[in-house]
């Protein structure tokens, strides 16, 4: 039996290479030699080569895309309890706030609890009610199918579009697979920044080969644009800003798509760099208890929204893209690359 799953996983990252490396979408201008070479040696994506600087620096120093989805498997066999979205919520909202799952489709039919929500008449009386909700994938993540529906003086909004309510359920139809969630109002700290998406704090805890003990790796503060709305993923083009651990202190902000720095937000203007999070401390003590409640968990990518009072977790992840670590620096001789040795998901 351990053989069978050993095959199927195999199998499972060949398809993952050649679909989301060999074919993947690229936002960097590079050539077909530098990208064959890319996805040959190391299994890069043709963006990583652009993005890391490959012509002058060294590709052995930085983890791959490749080596991202093999660490994948770290978590098991608990990884599914994050990779669900709904079962994740359910588990973690014993501990700690998390956005409210009002519905769910799975195989064309909706359910929620007690019933209370099974039809689309009922999500559009869930919206007037609640003015807003977000609609996402519970399988998937990089923010792909994620939506935010709004109600407001009497209209409909899909996003920053006004739209019917016909509009509203059409897509739900076309969709299967999704949780209708609460809408979370984010602290004043990131409405002053950007307002038009929730911008939320990407925190990775691992437990220490050394030490044997969870520990807080690494921060990101994410943060949307005009043009990646309603999400503020990485992948689609949002501004990442790294946090000082100690400080909880916003570098400037960088993104997956250009080289290009921005000290202050391109659409409002508004400071990046040198932004101080609000109750910094608190946020750390709050997550490594958290994590300490799931310790079966090696290692987890929180996605935490810091409100007026606290903090939400909007997800929980069992890998994390190394393309937001290694803006700052190769990680393959570091921190992440000693811990993806000790597990066995590289070699060297």
């Amino acid at each position: 039996m351990n053989f069978i799953k050993a095959i199927i996983k195999k199998l499972k990252l060949c398809v993952l290479y050649f679909v989301r490396i060999v074919f993947a979408k690229n936002h960097f201008k590079v050539s077909f030699f530098k990208k064959i070479k890319a996805n040959l040696f190391g299994g890069y994506l043709a963006d990583q080569y652009a993005l890391y600087d490959f012509d002058h620096n060294d590709r052995r120093e930085y983890l791959s895309e490749f080596d991202w989805y093999k660490s994948r498997y770290i978590n098991e066999p608990f990884d599914f309890m994050l990779n669900n979205k709904v079962v994740c919520s359910l588990v973690l909202g014993q501990y700690v706030r998390v956005a409210k799952t009002f519905a769910v489709k799975n195989k064309k039919h909706i359910t929620s609890e007690d019933d209370k929500i099974t039809s689309y008449a009922e999500i559009i009386e869930l919206l007037k009610r609640e003015r807003s909700l977000i609609i996402k994938p519970f399988g998937k993540g990089k923010g792909i199918g994620v939506y935010l529906f709004r109600y407001e003086n009497e209209k409909f909004y899909i996003g920053v579009n006004e739209c019917s309510e016909s509009d509203i359920i059409s897509l739900l139809k076309k969709r299967d697979n999704w949780m209708l969630c609460e809408y979370i109002r984010q602290h004043q700290y990131l409405n002053d920044i950007f307002d038009k998406t929730a911008n939320t704090i990407r925190m990775i805890t691992l437990r220490d080969p050394k030490t044997q003990k969870i520990k807080i790796f690494f921060a990101v503060q994410r943060i949307g644009t005009s043009k990646t709305v309603p999400v503020d993923n990485g992948s689609e083009g949002a501004l990442i800003s790294k946090i000082d651990l100690e400080t909880g202190e916003l570098s400037e902000a960088k993104t997956l798509h250009n080289h290009n720095v921005y000290e202050i937000h391109p659409d409002t203007n508004a400071p990046i760099k040198g932004v101080v999070i609000p109750g910094w401390e608190r946020i750390k003590e709050e997550i490594l208890a958290l994590a300490n409640k799931v310790s079966f968990m090696n290692f987890v990518a929180w996605d935490i929204l810091v409100t007026d009072d606290s903090i939400c977790i909007i997800e929980a992840n069992t890998s994390s893209g190394v393309n937001i670590i290694q803006l700052w620096g190769g990680q393959r001789n570091g921190e992440l690359g000693d811990f993806y040795r000790y597990h066995k998901v590289i070699k060297k």
